[in-house]
């Protein structure tokens, strides 16, 4: 079932939200540090965390699939963000260099068929990162957040999925370790959270976060066999021995 993008939006303008995208953020930060001169791509809810990308990206837009709904991004400025069918992307192509996956996979009534068509706006030296909810986490046990919709994934399940859509996970991260309370010292201890369970390798965050690359395999020509060419022989009539016998006879 797809969240409403009101919805998303108000969960992003309370204090929870305002700190789990400040995470999410973080994580995003590790792994891709700049996106100078690319033309970065955001699929499902992305605007949130597209604004690391913004100042800096070629270009840098959102889609957001007519399920879910569309907001106008960025609010003081012209429009980036478009509605648009998730499985019939309006781009060429190898279009895009980086590909920003929030608040979609886990929606997907067809998720092979997202990451196929994702596969194919995604230039060869690009990379997809996807942020899905972790079935493990706490955060997929409350309703009360956008994470806890949808279907989540364990690590081996969205490894299994990337690669049936030929991808190669290069890289993983989680965030969202702390519980989804909107307690103030719950809010004032998340850096805290995050840093502790991450030395301690809990398997308990609320998202993963998982960078793809993109398998393009190159055309290997085969080999052919030379083979010898047999001559035809044309079919003789021969005459039987009784023929040949009675032949002679006369």
């Amino acid at each position: 079932m797809t969240i409403d993008v009101i919805d998303l939006r108000n969960f992003y303008s309370q204090r929870l939200g305002v700190v789990a995208r400040r995470l999410i953020n973080r994580a995003i930060h590790r792994h891709w540090p700049h996106a100078d001169d690319m033309r970065v791509l955001g699929v499902g809810y992305p605007t949130p965390y597209l604004g690391l990308f913004r100042e800096d990206a070629e270009r840098c837009v959102a889609f957001m699939p007519a399920a879910q709904g569309v907001l106008k991004w960025p609010t003081a400025r012209p429009t980036l963000a478009a509605l648009v069918d998730q499985y019939l992307l309006p781009l060429p192509d190898a279009a895009v260099d980086r590909i920003l996956l929030v608040h979609s996979l886990e929606f997907s009534d067809d998720p092979e068929a997202l990451l196929r068509e994702v596969w194919r706006v995604l230039a060869p030296s690009g990379r997809m990162m996807v942020i899905v909810p972790n079935r493990r986490g706490v955060w997929t046990r409350m309703d009360t957040t956008p994470f806890g919709h949808g279907r989540p994934y364990s690590r081996s399940q969205i490894t299994q999925l990337l690669r049936q859509t030929w991808f190669t996970p290069t890289a993983w991260g989680e965030a969202l370790f702390m519980p989804p309370i909107q307690g103030g010292w719950i809010l004032r201890s998340a850096m805290a959270w995050e840093r502790i369970s991450a030395a301690l390798s809990s398997p308990f965050a609320g998202v993963h976060i998982v960078e793809a690359s993109k398998q393009v395999y190159r055309a290997i020509p085969a080999s052919r066999e030379r083979t010898r060419l047999i001559p035809t022989m044309e079919p003789v009539l021969v005459p039987t021995t009784s023929q040949y016998s009675e032949s002679k006879s006369d």
